[in-house]
């Protein structure tokens, strides 16, 4: 099993990027309700509350983060990285779960526009300065992981757009009223709200079906196949199996070779060519079993 500098570094990145979450998450759920309750506006107010589905989501994140560094156990011989897979779903469903409030929310709205008061143009400036920091938050957050490469982090990150996106809605509203055009902000929010629940579908699914061992995409296993193929000694393969403990791949494969080789060879061979593709950093194992196979030569076919 692999255990070096690059996941530890991988995990300080990813709880810094988190923590950096919590932070601003926090001061700006603060500032919205505060100026949503003496400016009017419900929609700020609701969208302050909104950011603090962020800080659960958050500390989904740093939970599944630290967890998924314990090293394998008697219960766990693969180590604890499908927590980051369990924590994607989770995000997910807390993505379909605000994308159905502000659908439920747009629906009322539409129905009852009366509904809305009048409001103090002083939450207008607030959303905007909400949207900038929020939309600078999620770049931050994506660059980060996409440099460690973390689907968690890639579902948290979207997670915050998805803040972002429910303050547009908010400005957009807010905008609306006060040029008296009500029936902007419900509209926008149903919009959005569809997004937002397809989003959390979408990186629910994706989690599920690694938590149930789906394979590698074909171009990965290709990869692992070559890096194998070409290690010398080995005369072919078969039965290779791969899924996903977090975002690392785990490796089942047969390798084929020549028959006349001693034990030993044989497993010189198989931990050259493990060797080989547990350079490639999203490889947490590989497990190889040696097969014989039998050269044919010219010999071999006279008599």
């Amino acid at each position: 099993m692999r255990n070096d500098n690059g996941y530890h570094n991988r995990s300080i990145m990813a709880q810094r990027s988190t923590v950096v979450s919590v932070v601003v998450n926090l001061i700006l759920s603060c500032i919205q309700i505060i100026t949503g309750l003496f400016s009017a506006s419900q929609g700020l107010v609701a969208d302050g509350i909104h950011s603090f589905s962020d800080l659960i989501a958050d500390a989904v994140v740093l939970f599944a983060n630290k967890k998924s560094r314990k090293p394998s156990d008697n219960d766990h011989h693969y180590g604890h990285w499908r927590y980051e897979n369990g924590a994607s779903m989770i995000l997910g469903i807390m993505l379909i779960a605000v994308g159905v409030g502000m659908l439920w929310s747009a629906i009322g709205k539409l129905q009852h526009p009366e509904t809305l008061s009048d409001i103090h143009i002083v939450a207008l400036w607030v959303a905007l300065a909400t949207l900038v920091a929020k939309e600078i938050l999620f770049r931050y957050m994506l660059s980060v992981a996409t440099r460690i490469q973390s689907t968690l982090l890639i579902a948290n990150a979207w997670h915050a757009r998805s803040d972002a996106a429910s303050s547009v809605v908010v400005a957009i509203g807010i905008t609306g009223t006060l040029a008296g055009y009500a029936w902007f902000d419900p509209v926008a929010a149903f919009v959005v709200g569809v997004l937002i629940a397809r989003m959390g579908y979408a990186f629910a699914k994706d989690a599920l079906q690694d938590l149930m061992d789906r394979s590698v995409d074909a171009e990965k296993e290709h990869e692992i196949k070559t890096i194998l193929l070409s290690t010398p000694g080995v005369a072919g393969l078969h039965d290779m199996k791969t899924r996903k403990a977090g975002d690392l791949i785990l490796v089942d494969v047969h390798l084929e070779v020549p028959e006349h080789l001693s034990v030993r060879d044989g497993h010189d061979i198989a931990v050259a060519a493990r060797e080989r593709v547990m350079t490639k950093k999203e490889v947490l194992n590989v497990m190889v079993h040696i097969d014989p196979f039998a050269i044919k030569t010219d010999e071999a076919f006279t008599g």
